[in-house]
């Protein structure tokens, strides 16, 4: 639950510079990110001669792997009191791996790199997003979440505006851009050292429960024994919608394989991919702070509702302006989910259990990802696009009964709740 407020204390309308530093850290992660991320299929596919299957395996494993870091590394936050160092080491990791997928010349080594980078996915995580929930007022959550991943889509713009750009000038030239993806991975580490500062009862940090509650031995032991059970079954309810939807939400690798195949040429899909995390960046800002005021979970099952539609129709798509349309409403059903997902964890968290709470989130959502990527690639190999694009549409309903299952029992929907 969230801990009330001084009525002396006048209400902030800005957003902490702790949220404003970390929403730079995901801009600057995202632009290394992206600039590779869209050349990835044919360079896994072709180049290193994978095909689907193996396009699958990499990203299911690579995923998973990040989720079996996420839980113990939001618990670990907690345990320490401190989310600052688990980013630090968890952007770092990733920053300095990425880079080396210029030097793969073999499958294997493309797992492995995707491996390392998504590990330090993992331990960023959950201490992450407990960090801005721990240093913004709980009427401003929503917002604070939403602009993070506006910053995180805008960051995913503009790396594949620089990867055309680069591949410009020097055509076919993969290996030497994913090089270069150190650059602003290397900007991210500094200032995530010198913009980021934990929430000790200062000025960023309104949470007096937080602050004020002595941290004696008793206490401490009994987190521990009770870190993730204590969360409650409405949580959990909330987990299992999360990751059912997940099985059915495979890599957007795939969504941009699909476009290609569609008939886009490969020059294009850097472009298509940057003007999808334009659309995305806007949705996730205006989508967060709607979040607060009308509730988070009405609109996560709004989002559902329209990824179910854009898969079915990618599975139905028969020409390139088709796919290229989708993306469209895709970008939406970002917006709506991402951030309003992680609101209904904050609200359905205590603050001294958010690190493990939003542990069990990633986790949730990450460890459904191998399924999901390896279980699409088959499927798509073996039956056809509109069959693996069809059984998704379909999870993606699914996910909406348990969630209004999981949210009528109890209420997370509620402004303070």
């Amino acid at each position: 639950m969230d801990e009330p407020h001084s009525d002396c204390a006048p209400p902030k309308r800005t957003l902490p510079g702790t949220v404003v530093a970390v929403g730079w850290v995901s801009l600057l992660t995202d632009v290394a990110t992206e600039m590779a991320y869209p050349l990835l299929p044919k360079f896994v596919e072709e180049s290193l001669g994978a095909g689907k299957i193996g396009l699958g395996w990499m990203e299911g494993l690579a995923e998973s792997a990040a989720a079996l870091l996420r839980l113990p590394a939001g618990a670990l936050s907690d345990r320490l009191r401190l989310r600052k160092p688990l980013m630090v080491v968890g952007y770092g990791v990733a920053g300095l791996a990425r880079p080396l997928m210029g030097l793969a010349t073999a499958p294997w080594q493309a797992v492995a790199i995707r491996l390392t980078d998504r590990f330090g996915k993992g331990i960023r995580g959950a201490p992450r997003d407990a960090l801005i929930t721990d240093v913004t007022r709980p009427e401003m959550r929503g917002r604070a979440f939403g602009f993070h991943r506006a910053m995180d889509h805008a960051g995913a713009a503009l790396g594949p505006l620089l990867a055309f750009a680069f591949l410009s000038v020097w055509p076919g030239a993969y290996r030497a851009l994913f090089l270069l993806t150190i650059v602003p991975g290397l900007v991210v580490l500094g200032v995530l050292i010198w913009g980021v500062r934990e929430a000790r009862g200062d000025s960023e940090a309104p949470l007096p429960g937080l602050a004020s509650e002595p941290a004696t031995s008793a206490g401490r032991i009994q987190e521990s024994e009770g870190g993730i059970t204590a969360l409650g079954g409405r949580f959990f309810g909330l987990m299992g919608a999360m990751a059912v939807f997940t099985l059915g939400n495979c890599s957007d690798l795939f969504l941009l394989s699909r476009t290609e195949e569609l008939g886009l040429d490969e020059r294009f899909l850097p472009l298509l991919w940057a003007g999808f995390h334009v659309l995305k960046s806007v949705a996730s800002w205006y989508c967060g702070g709607w979040g607060d005021r009308v509730g988070p979970a009405r609109l996560v099952m709004a989002g559902w509702a329209v990824h179910a539609v854009v898969y079915l129709g990618f599975g139905l798509a028969e020409t390139a302006w088709q796919g290229v349309a989708l993306w469209a409403p895709y970008a939406l059903f970002y917006g709506l989910s991402e951030p309003n997902e992680k609101l209904l964890v904050a609200r359905a968290s205590p603050a001294k259990r958010r690190g493990t709470a939003f542990g069990c989130y990633h986790f949730a959502v990450g460890i459904a990802a191998l399924p999901a990527s390896v279980l699409f690639g088959w499927i798509w190999s073996g039956y056809g696009p509109l069959a693996a694009f069809g059984l998704s549409a379909i999870l993606s309903i699914g996910a909406q009964g348990i969630l209004l299952a999981a949210v009528a029992r109890g209420r997370p929907d509620s402004p303070g709740g």
